[in-house]
């Protein structure tokens, strides 16, 4: 019976659900006292090391970005994160549910990602109190030489 709740466990892991992969390097922006540990302890887990902070002076292989309605433009919080990025990688965009301090309207994300350049690949419920889009740069500019 463990085995099949090891990988039930597996497809229901929110960080192996949004691609996450072994010796990636994360780097997290926008850490608070209200983000959710379980999640962030999920990451390191499946990257099998410690997110990295803002102060990471290295490319990423993607960025975990906790934002919240009052912690600017999330267009300008953006187009920052994808300086960290190595080109193809992601970005986790982690905002607060509906109803909970610091939600962010789901158009205000597509037009920021938009403009950002990113588009959201996908979207999902990763805690009680937040909901993560994945962002990634289009196909066309992985294309370019």
């Amino acid at each position: 019976m463990s085995a099949t709740a090891d990988h039930a466990e597996e497809r229901t892991n929110p960080a192996a659900r949004l691609g996450f992969q072994p010796e990636q390097v994360v780097q997290e922006i926008g850490y608070d006292d209200d983000v959710d540990q379980e999640l962030r302890e999920a990451i390191e887990d499946v990257i099998g090391g410690e997110l990295v902070d803002e102060e990471y002076d290295d490319v990423a292989d993607a960025v975990v970005l906790w934002f919240r309605d009052e912690d600017g433009d999330l267009t300008d919080v953006l187009v920052d994160a994808t300086t960290y990025i190595e080109e193809g990688g992601s970005i986790l965009l982690l905002t607060p549910k509906t109803g909970r301090k610091g939600y962010v309207e789901p158009s205000d994300i597509s037009e920021a990602a938009t403009t950002a350049g990113l588009s959201a690949s996908k979207s999902v419920s990763v805690g009680k109190d937040w909901s993560g889009s994945r962002l990634v740069t289009p196909k066309a500019a992985k294309a370019k030489r």
